[in-house]
């Protein structure tokens, strides 16, 4: 069993985080952010060609990370592999001892490097998480075709509090749990008051007993950062008042003062019923990371249970 699901499992409020791996094949840009992590964090996530720029594999990057006693997350899209081709992926990835996968449709490749490439999308991330379950529970591929050996694997799915309607947000959640999702990480998270209300329609729909849930926590650099992703990032919901506490500083004081709201964001959903973890994406920015475990007073939590 791997370390994340352990943690989850013993009731352990969890903390992972987000590693981007280069445009390039320099595995030391891979292992220097994995030094920064390490020690901090209970595992790490390394992105699929995130916003469809390529980059490094994965899977390549993982392996590395699992060289130096990191526990890898896995993230999968579905928007440049075919059925065989994802489950071909997950088979050698559970070969190399990497257990945990986050399953995803992945950005349109419009918004990338290679805007005239051909997206995939042979099977959605929903159909996806259900493939995995397949492999791993009846040991057997799309079809039904035996495998020689089943994969051993912690399945994951992401969550977009976010994007309207409420109320469509959950159901499409509670499909993505019947599917065979464990553990879920979620948008970045800054109105905590519309994430609250997802948790509760969330635990009306008895949800919260059926799967481990991290919200997502990004620190703002700037207010320009604020702006940005209120109005350029799809399913991103910033509060006004967010960007007005953001324009209210100095520009040399910005990033602390997102710190700050970082820091507020993780004690406000400790609080919130069903939350077992963060899952901090600091883009292009881990050297912050533990600096925000330890304002948060996390360095310690596993020295208690959720819920006392």
């Amino acid at each position: 069993m791997g370390v994340l699901k352990q943690l989850l499992e013993s009731g352990r409020f969890v903390v992972t985080s987000e590693c981007g791996p280069p445009k390039g094949a320099d595995a030391e840009v891979i292992r220097r952010k994995g030094e920064i992590l390490k020690d901090h964090v209970d595992a790490v996530n390394v992105t699929d060609n995130q916003t469809a720029i390529v980059r490094m594999s994965s899977l390549a990057s993982c392996v590395i990370l699992k060289d130096m006693g990191i526990e890898p997350v896995l993230q999968m899209t579905v928007r440049d592999r075919n059925r065989i081709a994802l489950q071909s992926d997950i088979l050698g990835a559970s070969a190399l001892g990497i257990e945990n996968v986050l399953c995803l449709s992945g950005d349109h490749q419009c918004f990338g490097n290679q805007p005239h490439a051909l997206g995939v999308f042979d099977l959605d991330s929903i159909q996806f998480i259900s493939t995995l379950k397949q492999m791993r529970d009846e040991s057997e591929i799309i079809g039904g075709e035996a495998l020689s050996k089943s994969p051993e694997l912690f399945i994951g799915a992401a969550a977009n509090p976010f994007a309207d309607p409420l109320e469509f947000r959950v159901v499409r959640l509670a499909k993505k749990i019947k599917a065979g999702a464990q553990f879920i990480q979620t948008q970045c998270i800054y109105d905590v008051q519309r994430f609250r209300r997802f948790m509760e329609l969330c635990d009306d729909q008895g949800l919260l007993d059926k799967v481990y849930i991290l919200g997502g926590i990004t620190p703002l650099k700037s207010v320009g950062m604020a702006r940005y992703m209120s109005s350029k990032v799809s399913g991103m919901l910033i509060p006004e008042e967010i960007v007005k506490r953001m324009e209210g500083v100095p520009k040399e004081k910005q990033r602390e003062e997102g710190l700050k709201i970082a820091v507020e964001t993780i004690e406000a959903l400790k609080e919130i019923k069903g939350v077992c973890g963060i899952h901090i994406m600091a883009i292009e920015w881990e050297e912050i990371v533990p600096e925000i475990i330890s304002m948060a007073g996390l360095d310690n939590r596993h020295e208690m249970v959720r819920g006392e």
